[in-house]
């Protein structure tokens, strides 16, 4: 064990103490609020009134201009016309008043003349009238009223008493015709006078005398009046609805202020005061939000480690490797960002933000991988938002995730992780199309160096990401002694030194073992195990048997079984030494702690059946539990599957005529034997898990031992090839 993987033992050992994950998770909440800080820290501007401004100023927030806003207003307001109300029933009601005076004037002329009827008839000479005109007049005004009488003079009197009753009629008709039309239209009080006008003109045509038709010309312009008045009401419902539909002005959030030198007026000085630049009062509530989102976060993730169900060292390496993720990601982040700022670019989009998903996904699991790219993305926000009005760009939020998440779907698919730099290339691809999206959706106006220059960022990152990936990797295993994929496919090497001793001394070992290999990683994978793993350890398991080679029967290649010449102690002893022995080598060598159980637990504490029967037939004391081996049974899924492949491997390379049928009854057997012998009580394997383990083992076992042709003898073929 090397110094760093002591060290990290020693912190995990402090972990054990609820007081030291607490610690740690203040420790890191510290790191985060420390790089963010400045990130959230109110900007001073400096301005002054008629002097020009030393940088361009984006408001932060979005806020009403509520004097721009009462501007518009009024000025809507003052473009909204008078409403004026036409009165219908005016024109009625003087119709009705000119039809009354006429129709008074004809009963003062029949009263006043009783005769006239018989006149008209020729039965009495003429005679002269009863009354006289001035008391005619007198009695007509009796039948109107007052008001009437005063607007009326007494020459129009005259004239309608000393009208005959068809003069009248005529009169009569033509006026309220006349006054009918005019009133009809709209009058207001400057077109008064021209409306008395077009009446007379109307009545300029009657074919009547010229006294009676100056009276009617006087009566038409007395009944003509206004008829069209100013409605308060209506104007102000108008002038209300109108300023109502009056937007209220905003200072968008991003908008420009005032750029860099121009003047600052009064209008600019009043909307920087309005975004709450000119505040002279410091605020803490940046911080405060800061610190509640840090506490939310990390709050978050010490509840899922403090009751996560993985075992005590397995969630201390996680806590460990996650934390040091973070704090690697962090501080790259922060380092991207500080660059941008001074090179004032958009160089953000070559932070390697899927580092962190890959190693996450690669060293621990996905579920922790998809936790650390959301908390990166978050924090994201904050730490990018340089250009950025206010303190959260979600765009470079959104492309963090989005990257960190298409590197674990990539990473996810078969053989991808042994390929971290293709995953890296493909990222790139994703990381260009995705900040195209964000360009063309907020219809930026870019030149083509800036598109060359964005598209060779996300490239930058994606390959970044993978490089730092394979580079970190081998820092973290070691320290953590984790075994990767990355460390398996290095182990399944065949130039490995140990693969090279076991082909090299013990060919049929070797041989025996990629069998089982194969039949392992097969069955592994169907039950959702780690293929790669059992391979890796299935090559491996036998290693021990390279130290007597000759003693396991697949290397004695047609030689004399010097089992038959040795006791049966002797032959259990060099038997089961292979498990311990494989065991010490793999531990001599520095491998995983993984591959050297698969070495010691492939037989767990089953019996050498053939040695015990054969010791039990020389003496009848023998113990049983002498003839096992020494253990342990299996701890993990992968171990049992290849302990009943090796197994069945060997039993059915020892069959004659392997058949399906005989395949399957063997490889049931196998597994029935070994659960009836407890050889899984210590593993978490389900029955329907070994169902499936035999139903893999039988397609794969069928597949290489299947039907082949039945050749002829070389004679016989000879004789047919002559013929």
């Amino acid at each position: 064990m090397n110094r760093i993987q002591k060290f990290f033992t020693k912190i995990k050992g402090l972990l054990v103490h609820r007081f030291f994950q607490v610690l740690l998770f203040l420790i890191l909440g510290l790191f985060a609020y420390g790089l963010m800080f400045s990130n959230v820290k109110p900007e001073k501007i400096q301005v002054e009134l008629f002097k020009p401004a030393e940088q361009t100023i984006r408001s932060t927030k979005t806020v009403e201009d509520t004097y721009k806003t009462e501007q518009e207003k009024e000025e809507i307001s003052k473009q909204v016309a008078d409403v004026y109300t036409l009165k219908k029933e005016y024109a009625k009601n003087k119709v009705d008043l000119i039809s009354s005076i006429f129709d008074s004037a004809i009963e003062v002329n029949k009263e006043t003349d009783p005769e006239r009827d018989k006149k008209e008839e020729g039965k009495e000479d003429k005679k002269e009238p009863i009354k006289t005109d001035a008391q005619k007049v007198s009695i007509l005004k009796e039948k109107l009223t007052d008001e009437v009488n005063r607007n009326i003079e007494d020459s129009v009197f005259l004239a309608l008493v000393q009208a005959d009753e068809d003069e009248l009629e005529i009169a009569k008709d033509s006026t309220i015709t006349a006054v009918n039309n005019v009133m009809s239209s709209r009058i207001a009080a400057s077109d008064v006078e021209n409306a008395k006008k077009k009446v007379v003109e109307e009545l300029g045509y009657m074919s009547i005398n010229s006294d009676m038709k100056k009276a009617s010309n006087s009566l038409a312009r007395t009944a003509i009046i206004q008829n069209v008045f100013f409605d308060k009401d209506k104007t102000e419902e108008q002038r209300r609805k109108a300023i109502e539909s009056v937007e209220p002005i905003r200072i968008l959030q991003g908008q420009i202020i005032v750029e860099e030198n121009q003047l600052v007026d009064r209008d600019v000085y009043r909307q920087l005061e309005l975004a709450g630049f000119l505040s002279t009062e410091s605020t803490i509530y940046p911080y405060i939000g800061l610190l509640l989102f840090i506490l939310l976060t990390f709050g978050a993730f010490y509840y899922f480690f403090s009751f996560s169900t993985s075992k005590r060292d397995n969630k201390y390496n996680q806590l460990l490797i996650f934390s040091l993720v973070f704090i690697l990601s962090m501080a790259t982040m922060k380092t991207v960002s500080v660059l941008a700022d001074l090179k004032n670019s958009n160089l953000e989009y070559i932070f390697p933000g899927a580092m962190a998903a890959m190693l996450i996904k690669i060293l621990l699991n996905d579920k922790l991988a998809v936790a650390m790219i959301i908390l990166l993305g978050s924090y994201g926000t904050i730490i990018f938002n340089g250009d950025t009005p206010g303190n959260l760009d979600f765009s470079m939020g959104l492309y963090i995730i989005f990257g960190g998440l298409a590197a674990i779907i990539i990473l996810s698919r078969p053989n991808f992780k042994s390929k971290v730099l293709i995953a890296g290339l493909l990222m790139s691809l994703i990381n260009m199309a995705f900040v195209f999206s964000l360009i063309f959706i907020m219809d930026g106006h870019y030149t083509k160096m800036e598109y060359l220059y964005h598209a060779a960022a996300a490239i930058g990152s994606g390959v970044g990401s993978a490089v730092l990936t394979m580079g970190l990797l081998p820092f973290f295993e070691a320290g953590f002694g984790i075994l990767s994929s990355m460390k398996l496919i290095e182990l399944s090497n065949p130039n490995h030194p140990l693969l090279r001793k076991i082909l090299i001394e013990a060919p049929g070992t070797y041989h025996h073992s990629v069998m089982v290999a194969n039949l392992a990683e097969s069955a592994c994978e169907a039950i959702g195990s780690n293929g790669l793993l059992a391979r890796v350890g299935s090559y491996y398991h036998d290693i021990g048997k390279t130290k007597r080679p000759h003693f396991f029967i697949e290397n004695q290649m047609n030689e004399e079984n010097p089992h038959d010449r040795l006791q049966p102690e002797t032959s259990r002893d060099i038997i089961i030494a292979h498990a311990v022995d494989g065991g010490e080598m793999l531990r001599s060598h520095k491998f995983p702690k993984e591959i050297v159980d698969i070495a010691e637990q492939h037989h767990g504490t089953t019996l050498l059946k053939f040695f015990y029967h054969k010791a039990k037939k020389q003496d009848d004391t023998t113990v049983e539990a002498c003839y096992r081996y020494p253990g342990p049974r299996a701890k993990m899924k992968e171990v049992a599957v290849i302990g009943i492949a090796d197994s069945v491997e060997a039993a059915v390379r020892s069959m004659q005529h392997p058949t399906p049928e005989k395949i399957e009854e063997l490889v049931s057997f196998i597994i029935q034997d070994r659960i009836q012998d407890g050889q899984f009580d210590e593993c978490d394997i389900t029955m329907r898990e070994l169902s499936i383990v035999k139903h893999s083992l039988c397609e794969s076992l069928n597949g290489i031992f299947h039907s082949r042709i039945e050749y002829p003898e070389p004679d016989k073929l000879g004789q047919k090839v002559k013929e």
